[in-house]
């Protein structure tokens, strides 16, 4: 099926690695130009040169940048206004998990996992929301957790921040409709960098596969294992594409059949 993205303009945070350097590899082969910006200067600079190495500098901008600075999500967007003039789709993925209970959550722990979690969705819309309104089929996906809907007590902030996005990106497809379509990925368990730090902070003897593989059958995923960024990122792409041209406001669960509601 083609996704209509050739020729298309995409801007990804949280790019430089895991999931949105996945997203940005899926959107190029697509067709689609990619913007990508990340904090960190050095893994930045590495996800551009892969990608520019495969498809070329002409389709493939990098600039550094915080979405939690209101300042970096504007020059973002100015350097993204100068390259292409538009912006056909805006992957909203910064993100990261806080492993705590509510007893070891302490104010200034509940105050940043917030902030994060809904300005890294609200900087970067305000932004770019004058160039998506330039494009004839703009969309926005946001990037969320299974957590919005299935909270885990161990990671109470994270998953009370996750809800109030979910809730967040609903009413935006309301109120941005019917320019805008806003639609989320909620994802479970996959296989990223947060992962593979988490191995190598444990210390263990086993593989790491046969580690993953513990993992997924202590979680009692259906499908057996975690996900890969390629996948989740292959759901992105869909929902940001023209081919989901009728669908707004909706989630699209990758989880390996984790959830339990209905």
């Amino acid at each position: 099926m083609d996704l209509g993205l050739s020729g298309r303009v995409a801007v990804v945070t949280g790019g430089s690695s895991g999931i949105g350097l996945a997203t940005a590899r899926v959107l190029l082969a697509e067709g689609a130009d990619v913007a990508l910006c990340g904090r960190n200067a050095e893994r930045l600079s590495a996800a551009a040169r892969e990608l520019v190495e495969k498809h070329g500098k002409e389709r493939v901008l990098a600039v550094r940048a915080d979405v939690l600075n209101a300042d970096d999500c504007k020059e973002l967007a100015a350097a993204v206004a100068g390259w292409r003039g538009r912006c056909d789709l805006l992957v909203n993925n910064a993100g990261q998990a806080r492993m705590t209970t509510f007893a070891e959550t302490s104010d200034a722990a509940w105050k940043e996992e917030l902030e994060l979690k809904f300005f890294s969705q609200i900087l970067p819309l305000r932004a770019f929301r004058a160039l998506l309104e330039a494009s004839d089929a703009p969309a926005i996906v946001g990037v969320n957790s299974l957590l919005a809907y299935q909270p885990e007590p161990h990671m109470v902030a994270t998953s009370a921040a996750r809800a109030g996005v979910q809730n967040l990106l609903k009413s935006l497809a309301w109120e941005l409709a019917p320019k805008i379509r806003v639609n989320s990925v909620v994802l479970g368990l996959v296989d990223s960098g947060q992962w593979r730090r988490r191995y190598e902070s444990l210390g263990l003897t086993m593989p790491r596969a046969e580690w993953l593989a513990s993992v997924a059958k202590e979680k009692s995923i259906p499908l057996g294992r975690l996900g890969e960024p390629e996948e989740a990122a292959r759901a992105i792409a869909f929902l940001g594409s023209p081919a989901a041209s009728f669908i707004t406001g909706a989630q699209l669960e990758v989880s390996g059949g984790a959830s339990r509601f209905i």
